[in-house]
């Protein structure tokens, strides 16, 4: 009784293109399809997300490092411009026995001289406190004096060299040489 009635004609060339069964497809791949496909995008998920979080802590060491390096640049700043001061430059030019010069003359393309040549002043009695950098203050014991005793030129001696005894003192005091400079 349950028999299809047999199509003839156009109805059954269209009968022949649809499948003949029990009309069910099978659920197991499909199923196993979308199981794979969101498995598939969690893991996806899950690695760029692993992949962010250490972008964003590579990010942070870098701004650490940066400003770290942005404090040292800056206080080897603040060093160049104590040494480069004129105060600095001075106290380190007469440390050097170095002395202001006179006034100076200049010669003309011609060969001519425009001037009066004057010779170097000689040395002042003006006491010139020592200046010293920062680390140099840290480095000295307890107990010392930072200033350093007029000469008997009334100019400081330099650091690391004795006074001279009273029978030198026309003559040159030796100096300590720095390596480097």
């Amino acid at each position: 009784m349950n028999k299809k009635p047999e199509l003839r004609g156009r109805a059954a060339r269209l009968a022949r293109l649809f499948p003949t069964g029990s009309g069910q497809a099978a659920r197991t791949p499909f199923v196993l399809l979308v199981v794979l496909l969101l498995g598939g995008g969690l893991i996806g998920l899950l690695v760029l997300n692993s992949a962010l979080s250490e972008g964003s802590f590579q990010l942070d060491d870098l701004q650490k490092d940066t400003k770290s390096l942005t404090d040292e640049e800056q206080a080897l700043q603040r060093d160049v411009d104590a040494y480069s001061a004129p105060d600095a430059l001075q106290r380190r030019a007469r440390e050097l026995g170095m002395v202001p010069g006179g006034d100076p003359a200049f010669l003309n393309p011609d060969g001519t001289v425009r001037g009066v040549p004057s010779a170097a002043a000689e040395q002042s009695s003006v006491y010139v406190p020592v200046i010293r950098p920062p680390e140099a203050l840290a480095t000295e014991p307890a107990g010392t004096s930072p200033e350093p005793t007029p000469t008997a030129t009334g100019l400081p001696a330099p650091t690391g060299t004795p006074e001279p005894a009273s029978g030198t003192a026309g003559q040159p005091t030796p100096t300590s040489t720095i390596p480097g400079r």
